[in-house]
């Protein structure tokens, strides 16, 4: 971050008999900038590259002061320890992590006695700011990568606690239970941290399975490298040491009904109606969406409304099943049926949901040979256990779900059509977010709110140029990719409020074609006013006097944009 900065640097110091100086946290020189001829003096005392600066090692001078103190100093002639030094006069300033204040290292502007200008504490810690801010924009830019990627795996492990760190060890995001677990155990949270920033990322899960033994790591990639990690703790025994999860049979599934469904637009209002009275009748349903829609949301909701809603809800991905697994998955097996098979045998999907409800998932993919079976077991309403000839009687209701048009793959010949309409005697359709309208507003600020109740914070709202920017975008992933992009957007926003900034890039690509003429003037007046300011070097008095207007004015509008 300080190398740009030390370019532009030694240019405006050329001729100012001053030099720049950066350190590190135990005041060793890595880099100098300046005029060549004051860095070549400088040499002769180690002002160099290598240099050692500490107090402890050459007493007061202002890069081990500023170490020591925490703070800003500057370090005139002879207050200097070293006599050697006295003809120096030095300023420095310390730099700090932007996340967690750790201490990185030290800005210091060095220069002989007689041409050292007072001043340069002012530009010191000027530039310390300026590398500060830098770091806080990459760190946030990592930390966009890691809840993407977070957000992306969330539905591969939904059973599985997770935790997200980035290379610097500090939590950027997490599960409910990783979130407290990490609360209560703050020594676990600093040897994270420890571990993280002391190795290279090819050792993290090494080490940090001997705190963990029940956790897999996946280490995140960047284009530089890490850009942290993944921290995954599978469902074990509540005994063993070093897991934040719990045991799967304790886990109680949350009852959902349709005041679950949120949104007033006509086209969700159409189907949630439709589906109720749906509800009130055991008849397969075959429910119709694109990805992300909440097929399974309307589907718990007939559950939780209909007749068998004592019973169990077992939900079945078959396109998440291995071909050669989902036989036994859905059906059950004998003991001894197979090679690796469970000595007691095992009880199917379809058996687990008897009195209750079973909801096929992606049944398109369905391998379409096991087809046949599945159509006889809802016709027969009997089971039979892979390796087993005596059937077991069920009584099940099918509510099955899709992305596809399952019309078209019976006419490619890749879906049964006797089981096409043996599971379709009733179609519901769920609209795509992008005909809701409003709801994509409400819809965002429930899970906005929902995403700050888990950090334990405020829930944030969203500014104007947000909600235009959430009504523009398209959507396709619907109503799980806007869940997704609020959890992202809560997480990184500082403040009570969302702005575009907070939000996923590939939503910013798209913005309204046609903003109002309000808010075009608004965004010309502070790109005008950005720009007289950063033609001042941030002097906002003299930007005040170019454009015109009064200091406090300038103030004014200022907050006005940070509160945007």
């Amino acid at each position: 971050m300080a190398r740009p900065i030390l370019a532009r640097s030694g240019v405006l110091l050329a001729d100012t008999a001053s030099m720049m100086i950066v350190t590190d946290a135990a005041g060793l020189i890595i880099e100098i900038a300046g005029d060549p001829h004051t860095m070549e003096q400088g040499r002769r005392n180690h002002l160099e590259t290598g240099g050692h600066w500490a107090e402890g090692s050459i007493g007061t001078n202002a890069i081990g002061t500023a170490l020591s103190e925490k703070r800003a100093v500057q370090i005139l002639g002879a207050e200097h320890f070293c006599e050697d030094v006295q003809r120096w006069s030095c300023a420095a300033t310390p730099v700090h992590h932007p996340r967690d204040g750790e201490l990185l290292g030290v800005i210091d502007i060095s220069g002989p006695v007689t041409g050292f200008n007072r001043q340069n504490l002012a530009l010191a810690v000027g530039i310390g700011k300026e590398i500060e801010l830098s770091l806080d924009r990459l760190t946030r830019q990592k930390h966009e990568e890691l809840l993407r990627h977070f957000v992306s795996k969330r539905a591969l492990w939904l059973k599985d606690e997770i935790l997200a760190l980035d290379s610097h060890g500090l939590l950027v995001h997490g599960t409910p239970k990783a979130l407290k677990f990490l609360e209560a155990q703050e020594t676990t949270h600093k040897m994270l941290r420890d571990i993280m920033r002391g190795i290279p990322s090819e050792l993290w899960e090494k080490q940090i399975r001997q705190h963990l033994p029940n956790a897999n790591l996946e280490v995140v990639e960047g284009e530089d490298g890490a850009l942290g990690c993944l921290i995954i703790t599978h469902h074990a025994r509540p005994q063993q040491r070093g897991s934040w999860s719990h045991p799967r049979q304790a886990a109680k599934e949350e009852v959902l009904d349709f005041t679950a469904i949120l949104g007033d637009s006509p086209a969700i209002a159409t189907a949630r109606e439709r589906a109720r009275k749906l509800a009130a009748s055991k008849l397969p349903v075959l429910i119709e969406g694109e990805t992300g829609v909440g097929k399974e949301l309307f589907a718990r909701a007939i559950h939780a409304s209909g007749p068998l809603a004592a019973g169990p809800f077992i939900p079945v991905n078959c396109g998440g099943v291995a071909k050669e697994l989902i036989a036994s998955e859905l059906f059950g097996y004998a003991k001894g049926s197979f090679t690796g098979a469970d000595e007691a045998g095992r009880t199917g999907k379809i058996e687990a949901a008897n009195h209750g409800v079973l909801c096929l998932d992606e049944i398109g993919e369905m391998p379409l040979d096991l087809q046949s079976y599945l159509l006889r077991v809802l016709e027969d309403q009997v089971v039979y256990r892979v390796g087993e000839h005596e059937g077991r009687p069920v009584d099940i209701c099918v509510i099955s779900m899709t992305n596809r048009d399952l019309s078209d793959e019976v006419k490619g010949g890749r879906f049964r059509r006797d089981l096409y309409y043996r599971i379709a005697v009733a179609r519901l359709r769920v609209p795509p977010l992008r005909e809701r309208g409003g709801d994509i507003l409400l819809l965002a600020q429930h899970f906005a709110s929902r995403a700050a109740i888990r950090l334990g914070r405020q829930a944030p709202s969203l500014n104007p140029r947000a909600r235009d920017v959430l009504m523009a975008y398209g959507w396709p992933g619907n109503v799980r990719e806007l869940r997704n992009a609020m959890e992202i957007a809560v997480t990184l926003a500082e403040s009570g409020l969302i702005t575009p900034e907070e939000l996923p890039e590939d939503i910013l690509a798209v913005t309204p074609s046609s903003p109002p003429a309000a808010s075009v003037l608004r965004d010309a007046e502070r790109e005008t006013i950005m720009a007289h300011i950063e033609a001042c070097g941030g002097n906002l008095s003299e930007a005040a006097r170019r454009l015109g207007i009064a200091r406090s004015t300038l103030y004014l509008r200022l907050s006005r944009y940070r509160a945007r």
